[in-house]
């Protein structure tokens, strides 16, 4: 057993991107459980675009020269309760630190599916797969032949919206992105009819293209410029589904979209934004609709990949400057004899991009880890 531990801590606040300065690596000993808890050993963590709005000085954020939270998946390897078995996978919140120290109370157990991988936990049957299906089912409450848009389509919640709109019967599916080599995976593989890179000129002028004869549903990660043109080009009862506003974490000194207002009461149009925190209750309800369709191989995974805990910190900046495909994950790379006994073979896209240590090709397959 590797008797060293080590933690990511914040070391200062950042004013627009952060970059690697803002963050330390910390070694500790390893920690010992005390009486009714148990040592994990995190196999996979999870990088998420809220954990940017947590770095600034707001209620709750992260503190600083403190470990950081994050979801992440490990296994038990010392246990002073009979709750927590050795060798047990566990789902916890430490996630920022190659070892956690948790109480039964702090963690889930996650159900094997067969066929299913363990990475699927963090991506479509995570948290970014639930928000995408609570944004769906509760606040959109989308109907079949309805006609969506997604903002940062090729994020996580982004791919995991499309790929449950299309199982629920969208109509017209249609997104953003930040690339061509995004929008071509977004309709080659994830099942979006046309997707605009944002890059290429005033967002309502691209989704009047895309979308000419307007949308039902706007699901918004970006705020800003796009939220503006999706209200314009909603029909009358549309919904706006607000998960995020991606484009202004970085810069806040951004001015609000600038809309017309009277849109609102003229088409009766309803805004919506909610916390996933408040619908956990809906995770069974998630796994009874996504994994038939993951085992069936109808729903596929979009993941980014990156190996090594020590490329954390490379993951996260990478992903807030558009880097990944899907979700974002980290995996440990000493245990990847392990990984290969637990995974399946759902479908799924890696991509990954240099300095990150994982699968360049970008091609879609099985997962091979």
């Amino acid at each position: 057993m590797n008797e060293t531990a080590i933690t990511v801590h914040q070391t200062a606040r950042p004013h627009g991107f952060p970059t690697a300065k803002h963050f330390a690596f910390v070694e500790s000993t390893l920690p010992d459980p005390a009486v009714g808890s148990a040592l994990v050993e995190n196999l996979y963590w999870s990088v998420d675009p809220y954990h940017r709005e947590m770095m600034d000085d707001v209620p709750g954020g992260f503190a600083l020269d403190a470990p950081l939270e994050g979801r992440a998946i490990g296994r038990v390897i010392a246990s002073r309760t009979p709750r927590l078995a050795e060798g047990e996978i566990v789902f916890h919140r430490q996630g920022w630190r190659t070892h956690a120290v948790v109480t039964p109370e702090e963690i889930r157990r996650l159900p094997r599916f067969d066929g299913v991988p363990l990475t699927a936990y963090l991506s479509i049957l995570g948290g970014t797969g639930l928000t995408a299906y609570v944004g769906l089912t509760r606040i959109a409450r989308f109907q079949e032949g309805e006609d969506l848009f997604v903002s940062a389509a090729a994020g996580g919640v982004g791919t995991a919206t499309g790929r449950f709109a299309r199982l629920l019967g969208a109509g017209r599916l249609t997104g953003s992105a930040g690339s061509t080599e995004k929008a071509d995976h977004l309709t080659r593989e994830v099942g979006y009819d046309a997707v605009f890179d944002y890059h290429d000129g005033s967002a309502a002028d691209l989704l009047g293209k895309v979308a000419p004869d307007g949308i039902d549903v706007f699901v918004d990660n970006v705020g800003g410029e796009q939220l503006a043109a999706a209200v314009g080009a909603l029909r009358a009862f549309g919904r706006i589904v607000r998960i995020g506003t991606i484009s202004q974490y970085n810069t806040p000194g951004t001015p609000p979209p600038r809309f017309n207002y009277a849109d609102i009461v003229e088409k009766s149009l309803r805004m919506e934004g909610f916390l996933v925190s408040n619908y956990r209750a809906v995770q069974e309800e998630l796994y009874e609709f996504a994994v038939p369709h993951l085992q069936s191989g109808r729903l596929g995974l979009d993941e980014t990949v990156v190996d090594g805990f020590e490329h954390i910190v490379d993951a996260f900046l990478g992903m807030l400057r558009g880097r990944n495909t899907g979700k974002i994950i980290v995996r440990n790379r000493t245990h990847t004899p392990f990984a290969q006994a637990e995974e399946g073979s759902v479908p799924c896209s890696i991509r990954a991009n240099s300095p990150w240590d994982a699968d360049r090709s970008g091609r879609t397959g099985h997962v091979t880890q």
